[in-house]
């Protein structure tokens, strides 16, 4: 094996490789022409690899079915005193979340203070979405032709003028609250129902609205290729050093040093607030960057 690719090596080094494919063809093509299914033709062929393709699918799908039946049977019963969903993990929330983590909403005291870790990784995971989008579906001059360019054009002009009266006074009546009660949610996660994911879903949903009423070029007025940038490393930069902050504190047994205040009061719960409106942001623009991506090409 070492031999054969040390020859294959030296005949790339060589310039040689090219030379040995045809030979390499044509005892391939010899050794497909003994293969007992050559003899067969096209139509039979299809449909051997047809039932092929559909026996081995049909058992993929019956093992999962059946890991996924066995996993359930053997799941504890609902309710009983000795699930492993009632463990000290959980006694630790609910008996010590607000005297430890100041947040009255003990999933967010939970989320970002005891799994914080785990939500910066979910935040990265939404960055990297829509940069993997972004790399495939962004339009630049390299992956763009002059005719592409003119019908774009033309479906700007197009929108343009098929614009919709209605919806358009609607959403400039109803976007101030869409943004409003997105930033209540944000900013009121650690002490009632929300937080960052579902007050950067909201704000997410109200640009995406405002693009569909009025056009990408209208919000590219205030949200850009460069504004999107800056916010999303700006939040994620801010919550990896809050919280590195933290891990470090907390695994030499330092005091913080950060107060967590009045617990019920906007000004609390330590550093949950500002790790509550890095998520928003985050989540905000991920969804109408991925709306405006798959629409336009382009943020």
């Amino acid at each position: 094996m070492k031999k054969n690719t040390w020859k294959a090596f030296t005949a790339w080094v060589n310039g040689t490789a090219e030379e040995s494919r045809p030979l390499r063809r044509e005892a391939g093509q010899s050794a497909h022409e003994k293969h007992p299914l050559f003899h067969l033709n096209e139509e039979m062929r299809v449909r051997l690899f047809r039932w092929e393709y559909r026996a081995v699918a049909l058992i993929v799908c019956l093992t999962v079915v059946a890991v996924l039946l066995f996993t359930v049977f053997h799941l504890p019963l609902f309710g009983e005193p000795n699930n492993p969903a009632v463990n000290e993990v959980v006694e630790r929330y609910v008996e010590k979340g607000l005297e430890e983590t100041g947040a009255v909403n003990m999933v967010s005291g939970m989320i970002l203070d005891y799994r914080a870790f785990d939500t910066f990784g979910e935040s990265s995971v939404l960055f990297l979405a829509v940069t993997s989008v972004m790399m495939l579906l962004l339009r630049d001059e390299k992956n763009i032709s002059a005719e592409e360019d003119i019908q774009e054009a033309h479906e700007r002009i197009i929108e343009k003028e098929a614009s919709d009266r209605i919806l358009q006074k609607v959403v400039s009546l109803v976007m101030p609250c869409i943004f409003l009660f997105g930033i209540y949610v944000v900013l009121n996660g650690h002490i009632s129902p929300g937080g960052g994911f579902s007050g950067g879903a909201i704000m997410g949903a109200g640009l995406i609205l405002y693009g569909s009423a009025f056009g990408t070029d209208k919000v590219r007025e205030i949200f850009t290729m460069k504004t999107f940038r800056r916010i999303t490393s700006s939040a994620l930069l801010c919550y990896a050093a809050s919280k590195a902050y933290s891990f470090y504190t907390g695994a030499n047994g330092l005091p913080t040093g950060i107060p967590l205040g009045t617990p019920g009061a906007i000004f609390s719960s330590g550093l949950i607030l500002v790790l509550d409106i890095c998520v928003g942001m985050v989540v905000a623009c991920t969804m109408y960057g991925f709306y405006v991506l798959f629409a336009r090409g382009e943020i």
